[in-house]
Protein backbone atom coordinates (compact mmCIF):
# COMPACT_ATOMS: atom_id res chain seq x y z
CA UNK A 1 0.00 0.00 0.00
CA UNK A 2 1.14 3.22 -1.00
CA UNK A 3 1.36 4.08 3.38
CA UNK A 4 4.24 1.81 3.22
CA UNK A 5 6.36 3.23 0.46
CA UNK A 6 5.45 6.71 1.44
CA UNK A 7 6.00 6.14 4.52
CA UNK A 8 4.48 9.20 5.99
CA UNK A 9 2.37 7.27 9.24
CA UNK A 10 -0.76 5.96 9.32
CA UNK A 11 -3.78 6.91 7.31
CA UNK A 12 -5.73 10.00 8.70
CA UNK A 13 -9.55 9.47 9.84
CA UNK A 14 -10.18 12.73 8.57
CA UNK A 15 -11.02 12.87 4.52
CA UNK A 16 -9.94 16.08 4.77
CA UNK A 17 -6.31 15.34 6.12
CA UNK A 18 -6.11 12.25 4.46
CA UNK A 19 -6.61 14.37 0.61
CA UNK A 20 -4.02 16.93 2.13
CA UNK A 21 -1.56 14.32 3.19
CA UNK A 22 -1.79 12.47 -0.05
CA UNK A 23 -1.22 15.23 -2.40
CA UNK A 24 1.41 16.66 -0.48
CA UNK A 25 2.85 13.05 -1.15
CA UNK A 26 2.61 13.29 -4.58
CA UNK A 27 4.17 16.96 -4.82
CA UNK A 28 7.35 15.51 -3.01
CA UNK A 29 7.65 12.00 -5.21
CA UNK A 30 6.92 14.08 -8.23
CA UNK A 31 9.74 17.10 -6.50
CA UNK A 32 7.05 20.06 -7.55
CA UNK A 33 5.70 22.28 -4.86
CA UNK A 34 2.26 22.26 -4.29
CA UNK A 35 1.88 25.95 -5.58
CA UNK A 36 2.58 24.69 -8.93
CA UNK A 37 -0.32 21.66 -8.99
CA UNK A 38 -3.61 21.47 -9.72
CA UNK A 39 -5.65 18.68 -8.56
CA UNK A 40 -8.90 18.67 -10.64
CA UNK A 41 -11.95 17.01 -9.54
CA UNK A 42 -15.02 16.53 -11.16
CA UNK A 43 -17.77 13.90 -11.01
CA UNK A 44 -18.02 11.53 -13.78
CA UNK A 45 -21.18 9.23 -12.99
CA UNK A 46 -20.62 7.70 -9.52
CA UNK A 47 -16.89 8.00 -9.67
CA UNK A 48 -14.10 11.09 -9.21
CA UNK A 49 -12.02 11.77 -12.11
CA UNK A 50 -9.12 13.68 -10.77
CA UNK A 51 -7.08 15.36 -13.63
CA UNK A 52 -3.76 16.81 -12.42
CA UNK A 53 -2.41 19.75 -13.61
CA UNK A 54 1.69 20.79 -13.22
CA UNK A 55 2.07 24.55 -13.64
CA UNK A 56 5.36 25.92 -15.51
CA UNK A 57 6.01 29.23 -13.67
CA UNK A 58 8.66 30.04 -16.79
CA UNK A 59 5.93 31.05 -19.26
CA UNK A 60 2.92 30.26 -16.72
CA UNK A 61 1.09 27.81 -18.24
CA UNK A 62 -0.75 24.54 -17.04
CA UNK A 63 -0.51 21.08 -18.60
CA UNK A 64 -2.23 18.00 -17.77
CA UNK A 65 0.19 15.35 -16.07
CA UNK A 66 -2.46 12.58 -15.60
CA UNK A 67 -5.84 11.72 -15.07
CA UNK A 68 -7.41 8.77 -12.50
CA UNK A 69 -10.48 7.74 -11.75
CA UNK A 70 -11.74 6.63 -8.55
CA UNK A 71 -14.73 5.66 -6.17
CA UNK A 72 -13.77 9.02 -4.33
CA UNK A 73 -11.22 11.68 -3.85
CA UNK A 74 -9.03 9.94 -1.23
CA UNK A 75 -8.94 6.19 -4.15
CA UNK A 76 -8.34 8.66 -6.92
CA UNK A 77 -5.67 10.32 -5.08
CA UNK A 78 -4.36 6.87 -4.51
CA UNK A 79 -4.37 5.55 -7.80
CA UNK A 80 -2.54 8.92 -9.14
CA UNK A 81 0.49 8.36 -6.26
CA UNK A 82 0.63 4.74 -7.83
CA UNK A 83 0.84 5.70 -11.06
CA UNK A 84 3.54 8.21 -10.07
CA UNK A 85 5.52 5.80 -7.70
CA UNK A 86 5.25 2.95 -10.42
CA UNK A 87 4.57 3.94 -14.11
CA UNK A 88 5.92 7.83 -15.05
CA UNK A 89 9.03 7.32 -14.74
CA UNK A 90 8.67 4.29 -16.99
CA UNK A 91 6.62 5.91 -20.28
CA UNK A 92 8.82 7.44 -22.85
CA UNK A 93 10.20 11.55 -22.99
CA UNK A 94 9.08 14.09 -24.88
CA UNK A 95 9.62 17.40 -25.63
CA UNK A 96 7.28 19.84 -27.22
CA UNK A 97 8.79 23.12 -28.55
CA UNK A 98 5.55 25.14 -29.19
CA UNK A 99 4.30 28.81 -28.94
CA UNK A 100 1.37 31.02 -28.59
CA UNK A 101 -0.06 32.65 -31.64
CA UNK A 102 0.57 36.44 -31.71
CA UNK A 103 2.99 36.06 -28.78
CA UNK A 104 6.05 35.32 -30.68
CA UNK A 105 8.55 33.05 -28.63
CA UNK A 106 9.04 30.37 -28.51
CA UNK A 107 8.84 27.52 -25.50
CA UNK A 108 10.00 23.54 -25.22
CA UNK A 109 7.87 21.89 -22.67
CA UNK A 110 8.49 18.18 -21.50
CA UNK A 111 6.06 15.46 -21.10
CA UNK A 112 6.37 11.72 -19.89
CA UNK A 113 3.46 9.48 -22.18
CA UNK A 114 2.77 6.36 -24.11
CA UNK A 115 2.72 7.75 -27.60
CA UNK A 116 2.96 11.53 -29.27
CA UNK A 117 -1.01 11.23 -29.67
CA UNK A 118 -0.51 11.79 -25.42
CA UNK A 119 1.57 14.15 -25.49
CA UNK A 120 -0.76 16.29 -27.33
CA UNK A 121 -3.52 15.35 -25.13
CA UNK A 122 -1.87 16.42 -22.45
CA UNK A 123 -0.56 20.14 -24.30
CA UNK A 124 -4.14 20.79 -25.16
CA UNK A 125 -5.69 19.75 -22.54
CA UNK A 126 -7.96 22.55 -20.88
CA UNK A 127 -6.52 25.13 -23.75
CA UNK A 128 -8.01 26.55 -27.38
CA UNK A 129 -6.19 24.66 -29.86
CA UNK A 130 -6.69 27.12 -32.56
CA UNK A 131 -4.39 29.70 -29.90
CA UNK A 132 -1.23 27.55 -29.90
CA UNK A 133 1.43 26.53 -32.93
CA UNK A 134 3.64 23.31 -31.55
CA UNK A 135 6.33 23.25 -34.25
CA UNK A 136 7.75 20.24 -33.11
CA UNK A 137 6.82 17.04 -30.46
CA UNK A 138 10.04 14.94 -30.54
CA UNK A 139 10.65 11.81 -28.55
CA UNK A 140 14.09 11.63 -26.19
CA UNK A 141 16.90 8.97 -26.50
CA UNK A 142 16.16 6.61 -23.83
CA UNK A 143 18.72 7.36 -21.04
Amino acid sequence: MQEEIVNNGPKSTDLNLEIARLQKDIGRKLDVSLDNLIFNYSASGDHIKLELFTINPRHDQSFLFHTVMGKDKVEALEQLLDYVLKTHNKERSYTVQWSKKGAGELHTSYFRARDMYDVLEKFYRGREKDEYVVFSVTMNPIA
